[in-house]
């Protein structure tokens, strides 16, 4: 019975661990602008704003799943 409750205790531990892992993934379409300066801004896809800067498809670590492209951006 304690191995039971010890492979319960380790098995939710990991979960919550997993829970807490964030993953940039949700993308929201952008259509394309032109600038107050006259440059125009092709449509492209972002990743949802949530106000965490370590959950940006151009933070390190992450990936854009539209690109492909790692991202490089270290925390402020």
């Amino acid at each position: 019975m304690k191995i039971l409750k010890k492979l319960t205790v380790t098995a939710l531990a990991v979960v919550m661990c997993f829970g807490f892992i964030s993953v940039a993934s949700a993308r929201t379409y952008v259509h394309g602008y032109t600038k107050k300066n006259g440059t125009h801004v092709a449509p492209h896809y972002r990743s949802d704003r949530d106000h965490s800067f370590s959950n940006n498809w151009s933070t390190k670590g992450n990936r854009n799943p539209i690109t492909g492209k790692y991202g490089t951006k270290t925390h402020r």
